[in-house]
C-alpha cells in the first residue's frame, strides 16, 4: 500500500486548491494512502514515511517560495543524500501566465533530485496546447476544467508510479481522457 505526501505552500489559497486536486488524483489509484500537508506543519518524519511526494509552491521570482526552500534547507538537511528511490513531482501557481511557474517546478524538481528522489514529468495533454511537462502549472486559482485536470493527472501519475515502485504492481498509467 503506497503512501503519498502532497506537500504545499500557499499564500493566497491558489496552490492549496491545486494541492487538493493533486491529492484527489492520487486517490484514484487503488490502495494509496494520501496525506495533504502545509509546509509549516510538515516534518522530516512526513518525508521519511512517504513513498512518493508532490511538492507545490507559489511562484516567487520564478522559483519556489522561501518557506518551501527553508523547509528543505533547514528541516531536511540531515536527510540530504539519505533519501533514495522515492518518487517526486512538482506543481506551482503564479499570478499570471509567463510568471515563471515552469521555472518554479524545475527548481522544485532540482531540489528533490538533490535529495535522491526520482522525478518525472507528464507529457500528456489535458487540453489543446495544455500539458504539464515539468509539473502542473496554473495562473491564479485552478478554475478551468483543463487546469483541474492537470492537477488531477499529476497526482494520478504519481500514484501510478508509487504503485509500481513501492507496491511492485505492473505499470498502469492513467488512461488519457
Amino acid at each position: 500500500m503506497g503512501r503519498i505526501l502532497v506537500l504545499y505552500d500557499s499564500g493566497t489559497g491558489n496552490t492549496k486548491a491545486m494541492a487538493g486536486l493533486v491529492a484527489a488524483g492520487a486517490r484514484k489509484i487503488t490502495g494509496m494512502t494520501v496525506t495533504l500537508r502545509e509546509v509549516s506543519e510538515a516534518s522530516k518524519e512526513d518525508i521519511l514515511a512517504c513513498d512518493g511526494i508532490a511538492v507545490g509552491s507559489p511562484t516567487h521570482t520564478g522559483l519556489l517560495s522561501w518557506k518551501m526552500k527553508r523547509f528543505w534547507d533547514e528541516e531536511m538537511h540531515e536527510l540530504w543524500g539519505k533519501i533514495d528511490g522515492k518518487i517526486g513531482c512538482a506543481f506551482s501557481s503564479s499570478w499570471g501566465w509567463g510568471g515563471g511557474n515552469e521555472l518554479a517546478c524545475a527548481s522544485i524538481l532540482a531540489m528533490l533530485i538533490n535529495f535522491g528522489f526520482l522525478v518525472f514529468g507528464v507529457p500528456d495533454y489535458v487540453d489543446s496546447h495544455f500539458t504539464l511537462h515539468y509539473g502542473a502549472v496554473v495562473a491564479g486559482k485552478p478554475m478551468q476544467a483543463y487546469e483541474k485536470a492537470a492537477c488531477s493527472r499529476l497526482g494520478e501519475r504519481l500514484a501510478s508510479w508509487v504503485s509500481v515502485m513501492a507496491d511492485g504492481k505492473p505499470v498502469a498509467l492513467p488512461k488519457k481522457e
